[in-house]
């Protein structure tokens, strides 16, 4: 029997990758005045070269049951075609882009887009 290795990342590491997302979605809200959105980049190229980490933003991807990198409340009457409407907390990765395990789920709300519920 084969067992995968479990990557143990430090809490204050995965603090510092969710508050750099929230500065990005705030950049993104809100502009970016001051040229700030380059250093961020330059940031999480540092987090992915040096400790092959990065986080990915799931916002209005669609989400089924088998998803096993969310969890996710359901806002709405609404349970079929469900898609992320909110981000809490992004899906933190580590490995190349390619290959990557997931070490924090995303946490997230999900709508329906069911027609029939608007009728």
């Amino acid at each position: 029997m084969v067992q995968v290795a479990v990557v143990e990342i430090p809490k204050g590491v995965l603090i510092i990758l969710n508050h750099l997302y929230e500065i990005e979605r705030k950049l993104a809200l809100h502009g970016d005045v001051g040229n700030a959105r380059r250093n961020l980049e330059r940031v999480k190229e540092e987090f992915q070269n040096t400790f092959t980490l990065s986080y990915e933003d799931p916002m209005g991807q669609p989400v089924k049951d088998t998803r096993t990198d969310l969890e996710f409340s359901i806002s709405g009457p609404s349970t079929s075609n469900l898609f992320v409407t909110e981000v809490i907390k992004p899906i933190i990765r580590v490995g190349k882009p390619e290959i990557s395990k997931v070490v924090q789920k995303g946490v997230v709300v999900v709508q329906g887009s069911d027609e029939e519920a608007e009728r």
